[in-house]
């Protein structure tokens, strides 16, 4: 199915407009306003549509971004239409984003999102090869979108070097875990993490569920439950050095993992 769509740079107010209803129609409130998109698109900014049969069904929305010593491209928002969330579209969209991007002098694109978001976290570590270097804790305060709603807006911050090529470790992935999942489905964490897990120089793995809006929509205390467990985590790891470097499937227990080192 990709492979028919096309991407490429929004540049008229009218494509401007069509990215609101894209926006509206994937987290249900109100979109962006075109004076800011179309102001950032001219103030080094980088707006990305796809398109089907010339209908846009996806885009990505990133503006210039400073702090202090370096200039970056600051990348907000990324959104497709549901049905055509599969198929590597996202991926597709990030490496055109990241190809303009150093035509235009920038060496690092940032950016957040929501560390229970198994999806995102996997194109964002594994396939990308971008860092997850920071956690921040309510970074949105409350939403009230339909992804965002009940919940802490917690996220991860991503920085992707362009200037450096992507290169994977070989991660051993082994029972170096700091939380598991329950037969309950709840999290918990594990005697490790309890025990001074920061001595160990080495990786370690967090598990999170592989449905986090599933769980959100049959059970609102068990995503709560979930936040909070894996903020107390991620927070401890992130105070002792380590960043999140990977994301590993594994679809025959509906779970997957973090891989966090220094």
């Amino acid at each position: 199915m990709t492979e028919q769509i096309e991407i490429r740079r929004l540049t008229t107010m009218d494509e401007l407009h069509d990215m609101q209803h894209v926006e509206e129609a994937v987290w249900d409130m109100p979109p962006t306003p075109v004076h800011q998109t179309h102001t950032a698109l001219h103030n080094g900014g980088i707006i990305l549509g796809a398109f089907t049969e010339e209908k846009m069904i996806g885009f990505l929305y990133s503006f210039a971004g400073f702090d202090g010593k370096n200039a970056y491209l600051c990348s907000h928002m990324l959104g497709i239409i549901s049905t055509y969330r599969k198929g590597g579209l996202g991926m597709r969209m990030k490496f055109k984003q990241a190809d303009i991007a150093k035509s235009l002098g920038y060496t690092k694109i940032t950016w957040t999102f929501d560390p229970l978001e198994s999806l995102n976290a996997y194109l964002n570590l594994h396939k990308l090869g971008a860092n997850g270097a920071y956690y921040k804790e309510n970074h949105y305060g409350s939403m009230d979108d339909g992804l965002n709603q009940g919940l802490p807006t917690d996220r991860i911050k991503i920085e992707w070097n362009l200037d450096k090529e992507q290169t994977k470790k070989d991660i051993h992935f082994d029972e170096a875990k700091l939380l598991l999942r329950k037969e309950n489905d709840h999290p918990v964490v594990t005697d490790t993490f309890t025990n001074n897990f920061s001595k160990n120089e080495g990786g370690w793995f967090v598990t999170v569920p592989a449905h986090f809006q599933l769980i959100k929509q049959q059970d609102i205390q068990l995503a709560k439950n979930w936040r909070y467990e894996t903020r107390k985590v991620f927070q401890a790891l992130y105070s002792e050095g380590y960043q999140a470097k990977d994301f590993i499937h594994d679809g025959s227990n509906d779970v997957s993992y973090y891989y966090f080192s220094k």
